[in-house]
């Protein structure tokens, strides 16, 4: 009898594709890091106006790059997809990044960057049964240290309030750290529904799907705009009045500057990591939007990263890096 043949799937991943995906994460993932600096920024904003202002000029940069190509890439986007694109943008844009303008600006952008760097946990957790999954029992160690330095962040942010959240009552940094939990699940949702898509559609570029996931954005953000920019006026405390001409120039360059380099330039170079890698590898690449994150953060703050700043920081990555150890050591 013959030996068994081995089916393509069952080699391991090439180097040069998981090389090509890391690339294609990690420029991600530094692109992504800056919007946690935004809500900093734009401290005297609120969540509602900083998140439909950003998906504003997503969609209207997204719309005119879209323009060009549009008789070759409408014939592919049918009912079905708009209505995809509608949902993943609503869950991956708009919820996600209410979430996390508020848990920013109630409990500081490093802690926030540290619970949204559990996302390669969760959608390790997700994709188990994929192909091209690792099993759970090899990464269980790997996530576990995971969780560890989330932990020891989240921890560290209710004892000793960075300089960012000093001003901040304890129980609004314990709410503000309940809605970068809301943000985490969010995203992680729809990173798994939209890979699925994608691998549905290879017929559609990464670029243009993350354009046409701008426009769909745009489109929600608009809808969002009047209540964002009209409900101060029955606040007295956050009253339109505050803000002068500097004040909105200010808001609008910033908002503008972070839709094209995170959400168009990162939206595209996230799919392309999706198409080159596994679903319990292409989780690990958040790390690098962590990473990024939490570099920004201690740059605006001008510091070093305290002790146990620095382990649960230490803790994250490294579990990470070994969760991609893993994948590299076992079959896809």
């Amino acid at each position: 009898m013959g030996k068994a043949s081995i089916r393509s799937e069952d080699l391991p991943l090439a180097p040069s594709r998981v090389a090509s995906g890391i690339f294609n994460g990690a420029a991600a993932g530094a692109l992504w890091g800056l919007v946690f600096i935004v809500p900093i920024l734009l401290h005297d904003f609120n969540a509602w106006q900083i998140s439909s202002a950003r998906y504003l000029m997503f969609g209207a940069v997204a719309l005119v790059l879209l323009i060009p190509g549009w008789a070759r890439v409408s014939t592919r986007v049918g009912r079905a997809e708009w209505l995809a694109l509608l949902g993943l943008s609503m869950l991956g844009n708009i919820v996600y990044y209410v979430f996390l303008v508020v848990g920013v600006q109630w409990g500081g952008s490093a802690p926030a960057a540290l619970i949204i760097g559990l996302i390669p946990v969760l959608i390790t957790l997700a994709g188990r049964r994929e192909h091209g999954a690792a099993s759970i029992r090899a990464l269980l160690a790997p996530m576990a240290l995971c969780v560890f330095g989330v932990l020891a962040m989240t921890g560290h942010s209710l004892g000793d309030a960075t300089p960012q959240v000093e001003h901040v009552s304890r129980a609004q940094r314990v709410a503000g750290l309940s809605c970068t939990v809301g943000a985490l699940v969010s995203w992680t949702l729809y990173s798994v529904w939209n890979r699925r898509w994608l691998m549905k559609r290879p017929d559609i570029s990464p670029w243009d799907w993350s354009l046409l996931t701008g426009v769909a954005t745009g489109l929600l953000a608009l809808l969002l705009a009047a209540p964002a920019f009209l409900a101060p006026m029955l606040f007295a405390d956050a009253s339109p009045a505050r803000h002068d001409a500097g004040d909105w120039l200010r808001f609008w360059l910033v908002t503008g500057v972070v839709a094209i380099l995170a959400s168009v330039g990162g939206g595209s170079f996230w799919n392309h990591a999706s198409r080159l890698l596994p679903p319990t590898m292409i989780g690990q690449m958040v790390v690098f939007e962590t990473i990024f994150a939490l570099i920004y953060s201690f740059l605006y703050d001008w510091r070093l990263p305290g002790a146990m700043e620095s382990i649960a920081i230490l803790s994250l990555i490294g579990g990470v890096v070994w969760c991609t150890r893993v994948h590299r050591r076992e079959p896809a």
